[in-house]
């Protein structure tokens, strides 16, 4: 029998309460110079024991690990949302939370920014790998904390990361409810779950990845599909446009 996550496949209980971790993320959740344990993180399995706002280490690895913002203002008496957002190439997780943190500030929902295990996602490089099992681990650990509102879970992304929410949240429709891509390259889907909704933008003059080729083909491929699609083209290169990222937001929360 083959391995779903081959495809791209999750664990569709992820977010179940209480739900127990994988062996594997019990094992690597170590603590490298984390404001909050590793081990702490990963142990709790109520979701009552917030944290304190700020940012957290997961303690999935000693280096290239997974960061959790929670904001000032979150809810705790109700489910919260949470937007997963996936770094470009190159990137790390503290480059791109500063785009999002301002509006789960003024919004009141988790960010959690996932950390590739190599420089880029692993999907570009060759297939599914350590990085969709290290973001099961990382939303296994949130959820032991925060009861998610399963209605507003975006997977996000930067340009590789773009490619990267695309691919795994179209794949995993029934986690993520929201599919939100930045500037974006590439899908690679051979597994469809779910209907989630998705957002798309991209730069008019990116000289990195070619609007035709990328940003549009990808809207209309998935248009046609029957996907319930919001493509914004702005006049831009190969950036995350502020005002772009605040439409994406409400787009997400609406």
């Amino acid at each position: 029998m083959f391995d779903p996550a081959l495809f791209g496949r999750m664990s569709p209980g992820v977010f179940t309460p209480g739900r127990p971790l994988a062996a594997s993320a019990q094992d690597d959740a170590t603590s490298a110079n984390s404001a909050t344990p590793a081990s702490a993180l990963a142990a709790s399995s109520s979701p009552s024991e917030s944290l304190p706002p700020g940012r957290h280490p997961l303690g999935l690895s000693d280096v290239r690990d997974a960061v959790l913002y929670v904001p000032p203002n979150l809810p705790k008496d109700k489910p919260v949302a949470l937007f997963v957002m996936f770094h470009g190439a190159g990137g790390f997780p503290e480059k791109v939370l500063p785009f999002i943190e301002p509006h789960a500030d003024r919004h009141g929902f988790l960010v959690l920014a996932p950390h590739s295990t190599f420089p880029t996602w692993d999907i570009v490089i060759g297939g599914n790998g350590p990085d969709l099992e290290r973001l099961q681990q990382a939303l296994g650990i949130v959820a032991s904390r925060y009861s998610i509102d399963t209605s507003r879970v975006a997977f996000a992304g930067f340009s590789d990361g773009a490619s990267y929410a695309l691919s795994i949240g179209v794949t995993n429709g029934d986690i993520a409810s929201h599919v939100i891509a930045f500037s974006g390259g590439f899908m690679s889907i051979f597994v469809q779950e779910g209907q989630p909704r998705v957002f798309i933008a991209h730069g008019l003059i990116d000289e990195q990845l070619p609007i035709a080729t990328s940003g549009r083909n990808n809207a209309n491929k998935l248009k046609a599909s029957g996907y319930d699609v919001e493509y914004v083209e702005f006049d831009g290169l190969h950036i995350i446009e502020p005002g772009v990222v605040a439409r994406a937001i409400d787009f997400f929360l609406a």
